[in-house]
């Protein structure tokens, strides 16, 4: 689930993961560990890992007072007010994860000061256009993703610190 603030999308929390966006980086997923999808949005997300082959976890629980799957793998919101209090909770969780945010998020002193030289990046070939969910139900967008997302990886054990996608 991701929340955009451009001049491109208003402010909502609601945006959904294509099921292109996984299969993106579905080499770099162990087959043989449990993911937790934390963030449930419309629920498509673990549907998707889960069609592409992986033993998936993605309930609507509390991501703050749960600890499931052996690996995180999820497009958590990326409102300023959730991501840094989610961030702490990945820390504090130390389990593998990858993550869709901005790619103006690897920058923040959060990042640099918690998980600097701990991270890896894959870098997409192009923006991911995320799904609009409004009143509970896929709209289509118009409009394309104003910004750059990357793939924040942690204690995945990627062959290179940064991967381009083709």
């Amino acid at each position: 689930m991701a929340v955009f603030n451009t001049k491109t999308f208003m402010k909502h929390n609601d945006y959904m993961t294509p099921k292109y966006a996984w299969e993106n980086i579905q080499q770099f997923i162990p087959k043989d560990k449990v993911i937790w999808e934390a963030f449930y949005g419309d629920g498509n997300s673990g549907d998707y890992l889960t069609e592409l082959g992986f033993k998936v976890i993605h309930e609507e629980v509390d991501f703050f007072e749960n600890d499931m799957g052996d690996i995180i793998v999820s497009n958590p919101p990326f409102s300023r007010e959730l991501i840094n209090p989610i961030m702490h909770r990945l820390k504090e969780l130390d389990k593998p994860f990858i993550l869709i945010l901005p790619s103006s998020k690897i920058n923040s002193q959060y990042m640099r000061n918690t998980f600097k030289d701990k991270l890896q990046i894959c870098i997409p070939n192009g923006r991911i256009n995320f799904n609009k969910l409004v009143d509970g139900k896929n709209v289509d967008c118009k409009n394309k993703c104003a910004f750059d997302c990357f793939y924040i990886c942690y204690k995945m054990n990627l062959p290179d610190d940064i991967t381009w996608l083709e």
